[in-house]
């Protein structure tokens, strides 16, 4: 759906004028906007996909202090970067981090390609950390849709329906993107939007892609982050004293102890996943 074939309340001229204001209002001068380094930007964009922006700004120059360059990170051991990763969950992102910066290293001379198809085909990055990076690094045109852009469209343009998809929404922001000062209008996007989901009911609940994060407290997502946390702790730690340690924080939260099949199925995945091994009942980070 186009502009010009929807029965929009603001045409896209007024739409325009609405966000460059709202951006002028509201812009928040983040670390990460004061450079053009495509691989800095790679790193706030992985680290904001799931993370407030108040915890990435106590973390980024943290982790761009020890691993400065696509080059340095692709050196770095796993067990070293997901050790830095600690406390920003969905420790996932460390390791697709990681595996881009190997692919970078080899095949692009430690840098973050320009190309959307490039992007893409890097491990770990979608189409939304693609436009991000090509946004914000190099200035270029391209569908960044993520929670804050999609919250924006929703409260201006679609105020009363319920259930609204990306299908639909993302015609609008791609006709509607700048082919100059790509930059500032999605920053002008970011910060509108993050304005509307302190200050009013979050549109981005109304949007038909919205899922509610799951509790944390007490869930598998927790488990296995205590699980990396005792691995890293104690490098070579037996399958034993991770499952003590598990049932031990199980324990002192109040929750009861870890089923041995439950536990071997989250030592199965986070060993597919790439966090540790087992050597002959120890685990390697």
């Amino acid at each position: 759906m186009s502009w010009s074939q929807a029965n929009l309340p603001l045409s896209k001229e007024d739409f325009c004028s609405l966000i460059r204001k709202k951006g002028e209002e509201l812009y928040r001068d983040l670390p990460w906007r004061n450079t053009r380094d495509a691989y800095e930007i790679l790193v706030s964009e992985v680290m904001l996909q799931q993370t407030q922006v108040a915890r990435v700004l106590t973390r980024w120059e943290r982790f761009l202090h020890r691993f400065p360059t696509v080059d340095a990170l692709a050196s770095a051991s796993t067990s070293d970067i997901v050790d830095e990763w600690q406390g920003m969950g969905y420790n996932r992102r460390a390791l697709a981090l990681k595996r881009c910066a190997d692919t970078c290293a080899a095949n692009y001379d430690g840098c973050i390609p320009r190309q959307l198809d490039a992007l893409l085909a890097l491990p770990g990055i979608g189409p939304a950390t693609a436009a991000g990076v090509r946004a914000f690094a190099y200035n270029e045109p391209g569908l960044y849709l993520e929670t804050n852009v999609r919250t924006v469209f929703l409260h201006e343009l679609f105020p009363d329906e319920e259930g609204v998809s990306d299908k639909v929404i993302a015609p609008l922001v791609q006709e509607s993107c700048p082919q100059q000062n790509v930059r500032s209008w999605y920053y002008a996007l970011l910060d509108y939007g993050a304005h509307l989901k302190a200050t009013v009911s979050n549109p981005s609940r109304r949007s038909k892609e919205y899922n509610r994060q799951s509790k944390f407290e007490g869930s598998r997502r927790q488990k296995r982050a205590e699980i990396v946390r005792l691995v890293l702790a104690c490098p070579g730690v037996s399958v034993r004293e991770v499952l003590d340690g598990l049932n031990a924080f199980e324990a002192a939260a109040g929750r009861d102890a870890v089923d041995s099949e439950y536990f071997k199925g989250l030592l199965f995945d986070l060993q597919k996943e790439g966090f540790f091994t087992l050597e002959e009942d120890r685990l390697i980070p």
